[in-house]
């Protein structure tokens, strides 16, 4: 039986990252909610279990806890921030308010000598993010790290097998941190680290061809990764028998869906292309508020697809490109809801399909990635930049119209064409189309248009990010080209804010 490790969620925006990171470390990990019965965990069998951050104090009424058996399982316990203060509060510890909180990067010395960091150094920098602290750890506990602010930012019992950092060490910016994960991984929780993906398509063609049978598949197509690794990953099981719905709703990049038909014209698939633009536009009419958009195209694209299906579906199987964190984000159980996620709600309930067909569900996006190459599919479209499911409605601020949405998609596509030429380099890269008006000058004449701004980060994991520094002569061209051709925009801006404190997407 293949060892596991389960991430226990108390609600933490990192959750995945801590996952994914224990993939490449080299074992199979799963995410559960924290109140996970025993039981599940048992059968599980798991080899270890890491508890996440979160965004509540434990001493509050109704902070997220665990069943209290999972300390009586006999496997490792690693805690993280609120996974920390939990395990100290829940053995008579003391949790508070710290005098200030730490928030970005914080040089941590290492007290003791510990399997947790072994091979670090004495002084190492990691990522704080919290209010409350440890200010009294548990008895049998002892002190393993601190920072000048924080006077337990590690902690462990040895007897228990029990091990806590108050730090993030599952994030980039925590400079040794994936040597913190690996060593509890490896050294505390002893496992075999034989997770790989080298059978993982033809097991899936296996399962496909045995739940569809003779059957025929239709997949809701977008364009983006995911649905494509997935109809791809389809058709080698089942070559001619699937059907593959794109629906344009008019909020893709500039050329971008005649990009998509040319991408999938040479494979063993169907592709039907419905253009929408103009209901999703009448949906979003009057709306301003992000959530709304989010839930108003989400809205839209279901009824969509929802007629294309009762026209194209009837007796076929229901495929879709979902992966492992649609399932655990969206504000699932105990976590703070950054924004809702359109392909997570489901589809009405009077479908006609026969079943459903989730080929990545079980996989991280960069494992997708891996999937897709090892498929054949071109470069450009598995290393596609991460694309909100809304599109440029969500890259527009405040409400969409046609003005602002042509705008926007030529802005959009100067910056990606001049930053791609330029030999620069960012990890994802694009505009954004404010709602805010400002004075400018176009030849001899006053234009009052709107600010454009300007978004690159670097990033391994698009869960934290920093900038990209772009240079000023780039920065430079790409404004001027963006004034002068297009005219209802009179100011360009660059957004040097990272993740935290704010989040890629504008909205």
């Amino acid at each position: 039986m293949q060892q596991s490790l389960i991430v226990l969620d108390f609600g933490g925006q990192y959750k995945e990252l801590i996952a994914r990171t224990a993939r490449e470390i080299g074992i199979l990990s799963l995410v559960k909610p924290a109140r996970t019965s025993v039981a599940e965990i048992r059968d599980l069998n798991p080899v270890g279990i890491i508890f996440t951050g979160g965004p509540h104090s434990v001493y509050e009424e109704g902070a997220p806890d665990c069943d209290s058996e999972i300390f009586s399982l006999g496997v490792p316990i690693m805690g993280i921030c609120y996974g920390m203060q939990y395990i100290a509060h829940r053995f008579g510890g003391k949790v508070a308010a710290g005098k200030v909180g730490e928030y970005g990067e914080t040089e941590v010395n290492i007290q003791s000598h510990s399997k947790l960091f072994e091979g670090l150094s004495d002084k190492e920098t990691m990522l704080m993010s919290h209010t409350d602290a440890v200010i009294k750890v548990p008895e049998g506990f002892v002190v393993t790290a601190t920072t000048s602010d924080c006077p337990a930012a590690a902690m462990e019992n040895k007897e228990k097998n029990i091990y806590a950092v108050q730090f993030h060490p599952e994030v980039k910016r925590s400079k040794q941190g994936v040597k913190v994960l690996e060593n509890f991984i490896k050294l505390i929780c002893r496992a075999k680290c034989d997770y790989s993906l080298d059978d993982y398509i033809q097991n899936q063609i296996k399962i496909i061809r045995d739940e569809v049978g003779d059957g025929k598949v239709l997949l809701g197509l977008s364009g983006g990764v995911d649905s494509s690794v997935a109809a791809a990953l389809i058709s080698r099981a089942i070559p001619d028998r699937l059907l593959c719905v794109y629906v344009d709703h008019g909020f893709m990049r500039k050329n971008e869906t005649e990009e998509i038909k040319s991408a999938f014209k040479d494979l063993p698939i169907k592709l039907v292309v419905i253009d929408a633009k103009d209901k999703f536009m009448k949906r979003l009419k009057g709306v301003t508020d992000p959530e709304k958009k989010r839930k108003a195209v989400g809205k839209e694209f279901i009824n969509t697809f929802a007629r294309a299906a009762k026209k194209y579906g009837k007796g076929a199987y229901l495929a879709q490109g979902t992966i492992y964190p649609d399932v655990i984000e969206s504000g699932a159980n105990n976590s703070a809801n950054i924004k809702s996620h359109h392909n997570v709600g489901g589809l009405p309930k009077n479908m006609p399909f026969k079943g459903l067909v989730e080929p990545l569900k079980g996989l991280f996006k960069d494992e997708v990635r891996k999937i897709g190459a090892m498929l054949g599919l071109p470069s450009n479209l598995i290393s596609r930049q991460p694309f909100p499911g809304p599109g440029l409605a969500i890259r527009v601020i405040g409400e969409v119209t046609e003005e602002k949405l042509t705008a926007l998609k030529e802005s959009d596509f100067i910056f990606r064409k001049t930053l791609a030429a330029s030999g620069e380099k960012a990890d994802q890269y694009f505009a954004v189309l404010t709602d805010s008006k400002s004075v400018g000058v176009i030849g001899d004449y006053r234009n009052y248009g709107y600010v454009l701004c300007l978004r690159a980060v670097i990033t391994d994991d698009f869960m934290t990010a920093e900038y990209a520094p772009l240079s000023y002569k780039l920065l430079d061209k790409t404004a001027a080209e963006i004034v002068n051709n297009v005219r209802c925009i009179s100011r360009v801006c660059y957004d040097v804010t990272g993740k935290p404190p704010a989040t890629i997407e504008w909205e």
